[in-house]
């Protein structure tokens, strides 16, 4: 029974996982979007959504949540200069998952994670 799992484990370790949910989300606070598989984008949503939260509270611990995360000084502080006035009437929903067709070599199906 599937019960109460949290999440999908895309065919991996869970370190690598991890590193690539990570890269993930690393790009969309870089980029603005980033174009992977429809499940790869659900996966780094909860991540990415989870951050943004955290990052409007904008305290020590947050700052090191994300750190945490990320691993980019300079990204951090980006992030935690521009997200907190850019969300702050918002609740959640910080991301769009759009999709974008198939992938050519497996018909996989592709999507768009974008920031709101």
């Amino acid at each position: 029974m599937r019960h109460r799992l949290g999440n999908r484990k895309l065919s991996r370790a869970t370190d690598q996982r991890l590193a690539l949910l990570r890269s993930i989300v690393r790009a969309l606070f870089i980029n603005g979007k980033v174009e992977v598989t429809l499940t790869r984008a659900k996966e780094a949503r909860r991540m990415a959504e989870r951050l943004i939260t955290a990052v409007k509270a904008n305290d020590l611990n947050a700052r090191r949540k994300v750190a945490q995360v990320l691993g980019e000084k300079k990204l951090v502080s980006k992030i935690f200069k521009t997200y907190p006035e850019k969300y702050e009437g918002r609740a959640g929903g910080y991301t769009r998952i759009t999709k974008t067709g198939f992938r050519l070599g497996d018909a996989a199906p592709k999507a768009m994670l974008e920031l709101v």
